[in-house]
């Protein structure tokens, strides 16, 4: 999957666990020395395939390249990122086992009762990652070829339009249920496990459209697999200047972007305190 689109990742993921350069004092005992002396594990509380699972790979080849150590991506996916983010907050405080957060981690907190974990005190966060405005993306065959016509047939036809997201509460469902509110139209949600899956059945027809970053979904726009009717961020983007914007459509509030940040479960004091110390520095990639 090419993801050559600008991405900043913080080397505050590398720094922020001593992963790459530790803070050493001879005179004083050091919380991370040795660190890390066994493989770290990267949980994706989503299933392979899509931006997510693309995005945690092309971090962890950087991180093992970077500490001669595996790190390993660990797909989790179900219960609206629930499952994979529990698993970390019940992991060893040691700072091998990251998760890899998405937006609806913060939606999570305000939007479902009883989480098993505390959504702040549970973790200790480390940087943003990745931030990305994403597409509204259908198949060839849907007949819908801008936003102004799915509001259209839906108003039209209410509640037979489909869309697809990654999951409840994931950054394509909040996406959908905006535009859902700003067109006061009825759209059925459909929740995968991952957002290739969701990408995969816009493609074939089973929903109708989809909310899709550009890096997983470039490829299947270049081929004629989808296409693009609009993208969400406030202003059109460089990367597809002939691609309207949301607002543009009728709804100038729409503005939406993914971000994606790191963190384990929650340090003790001193490892924290030298974590952030040293998250200071940060680096553009293009991987591919």
């Amino acid at each position: 999957m090419n993801m050559k689109h600008g991405l900043t990742i913080g080397l505050a993921v590398l720094f922020s666990l001593g992963l790459v350069a530790r803070v050493s004092h001879a005179a004083a005992p050091d919380p991370l020395n040795g660190f890390p002396n066994k493989p770290i594990r990267i949980v994706v509380p989503f299933g392979p395939g899509g931006f997510n699972d693309a995005l945690a790979r092309a971090v962890a080849a950087k991180l093992s390249n970077a500490l001669s150590q595996p790190v390993i991506v660990d797909n989790r996916p179900g219960g609206g990122t629930v499952i994979g983010t529990n698993f970390v907050a019940k992991a060893p405080p040691d700072g091998y086992t990251l998760l890899q957060l998405p937006g609806a981690h913060a939606i999570n907190a305000v939007a479902v009762d009883k989480l098993p974990y505390d959504s702040l005190d549970s973790f200790s966060f480390i940087s943003m990652v990745a931030t990305s405005p994403f597409l509204l993306v259908a198949g060839p065959a849907f007949p819908a070829n801008s936003v102004p016509d799915i509001v259209r047939m839906a108003r039209e036809k209410p509640g037979t339009l489909s869309y697809s997201s990654s999951g409840t509460g994931g950054n394509a469902h909040l996406m959908g249920e905006m535009l859902k509110s700003m067109a006061k139209i009825d759209i059925l949600h459909v929740p995968y496990k991952g957002a290739g899956p969701a990408m995969n059945d816009a493609i074939g027809g089973q929903v109708d459209f989809t909310f899709a970053t550009y890096a997983g979904a470039s490829g299947s726009i270049k081929s004629g697999r989808l296409k693009a009717l609009a993208v969400t961020s406030k202003k059109r983007w460089a990367k597809l200047p002939q691609v309207p914007t949301v607002a543009e459509a009728g709804f100038p509030d729409y503005e939406a972007e993914g971000w994606w940040g790191y963190a384990p479960r929650t340090l003790p004091p001193p490892i924290r305190s030298s974590s952030r110390k040293t998250s200071t520095s940060r680096w553009t990639t293009a991987p591919s």
